[in-house]
């Protein structure tokens, strides 16, 4: 995908006139951007074209913002799977509403997209300083989350109804889809409604950003269960220690708790098909070299060697198979064949990673994310997210976040230092 400047090009609802009850603050202005291309080869490609090369635009606070504070009625949702900080994004938007702008109106939606339609009769629910108080010390979301499609025009009615003119979806790829389908609804209208992404995802796979919140959180709980599996591994001759963490398309997690938990031989990803009988005979040489070996395998490894399910969750996506349990059985059945003694002790720590409450760093991640995103919905902002790139905080158009999953690259550095770290071979692939 050739990207231009113009992909990047963030919609606004109209000019901003009034001034930004903020005091006191170096405010953001307009023409500040972030360069996309992030080497000195990809700026050359830009000049040698002539091309103008694509950036983000800045975050921030703006000096005149497009909403009236004094009048405006703002709405939060949070969809998809829970994750380690929603709470903290919740905290971070009513505050930043509150104190910084002086809103009074803040209502949550239970359960996900579920909450604007009609049918479920989910009242929505006040949000005020002292609610959110110290819910960012809890896991999960206070408002509930559902996955799912829903009625974009019900949604849209619902908004309108309550005059609501700043909605804030908190989370993935599925949720930012269902805000930039409630966006177009809202332009078919020609409604003034802001509505804006906070990028929620611990597999760390939406695009055009670093990270989105709870992925550091997730990747710093998988330490007790990869600790475990290696002292259980190394406990018993020709130990094995298999250990299951989330990724259904992107293996972030399960590379980067490699790396964090340096005690890993095998990594298996979504990215990289391997071989199940490589697989197999390099695990059993392993196993007779060094008597213990530790595999951490992403939820969407593998797929291609098991059943195909034409099942659908919810949200559209197709069931996956158990890639831990499908290993665990393989492995036994290979090394019973090869007349190998040995122990295998399967670990699947993922609904216990998920449900925790967010570390420091991710903590205050969630509070920039969230304060960011306020300034970007006062400021008339719409149809985007907010993200972070090379160390700053900026506003991506929602059709660009969406466009593509962002995937390890197979034969990218990051891989290689995947495979460097844990001594597998590559040929397993």
């Amino acid at each position: 995908m050739e990207l231009n400047h113009s992909d990047f090009v963030v919609q606004r609802l109209g000019e901003c006139r009034v001034p930004s009850p903020m005091k006191g603050i170096d405010f953001v202005k307009d023409h500040e951007r972030v360069l996309y291309p992030s080497t000195l080869s990809d700026m050359e490609e830009y000049t040698r074209s002539g091309k103008k090369p694509p950036s983000f635009e800045l975050a921030g606070p703006r000096e005149r913002i497009f909403f009236d504070p004094s009048e405006l009625r703002c709405g939060i949702v949070t969809s998809g799977g829970l994750c380690p900080g929603l709470n903290d994004v919740i905290r971070a938007v009513v505050l930043g509403l509150y104190y910084h702008y002086g809103v009074r109106s803040i209502y949550g939606f239970r359960y996900g997209f579920e909450g604007l339609t009609s049918k479920f009769g989910h009242p929505p629910v006040e949000l005020t300083p002292e609610i959110v108080n110290d819910i960012h010390k809890e896991g999960g979301t206070i408002l509930g989350s559902s996955r799912g499609p829903q009625d974009v025009s019900d949604m849209v009615d619902t908004l309108e109804d309550m005059g609501l003119q700043i909605l804030f979806t908190v989370g993935g790829d599925g949720t930012l889809r269902g805000a930039h389908a409630i966006s177009r609804e809202i332009q078919r209208r020609s409604l003034e409604i802001a509505v804006i992404g906070v990028p929620k995802t611990i597999d760390n796979d939406i695009s055009y950003m670093d990270m989105s919140f709870g992925f550091e959180t997730a990747v710093a709980e998988t330490r007790t269960a990869i600790y475990s599996a290696h002292n259980e591994a190394r406990g018993a001759r020709n130990g094995i220690g298999l250990v299951k963490l989330m990724g259904r398309e992107s293996g972030f997690i399960a590379a980067h708790a490699s790396l964090a938990n340096n005690d890993v031989n095998f990594c298996l990803v979504p990215e990289v098909p391997f071989s199940l009988e490589a697989f197999l005979r390099t695990l059993r040489e392993r196993l007779t070299k060094r008597g213990h070996a530790v595999i951490v395998v992403g939820e969407g490894a593998g797929q291609e060697l098991m059943e195909k399910s034409s099942e659908r969750d919810p949200s559209g996506n197709l069931r996956f198979g158990d890639i831990g349990t499908f290993l665990r059985d393989r492995i036994k059945e290979f090394l019973d064949r090869s007349g190998m003694d040995f122990t295998l002790k399967y670990i699947d720590p993922s609904y216990t990673i998920r449900s925790m409450p967010a570390n420091p760093r991710d903590s205050a991640f969630c509070l920039v994310l969230g304060h960011n995103a306020v300034h970007a919905g006062m400021a008339g902002r719409t149809n985007m997210v907010v993200g972070h790139w090379n160390g700053d905080y900026t506003h991506v158009p929602i059709p660009l976040a969406v466009s593509k999953r962002k995937q390890i690259e197979p034969g990218g550095r990051f891989w290689n230092i995947v495979l460097s770290c844990t001594g597998q071979p590559a040929e397993i692939s």
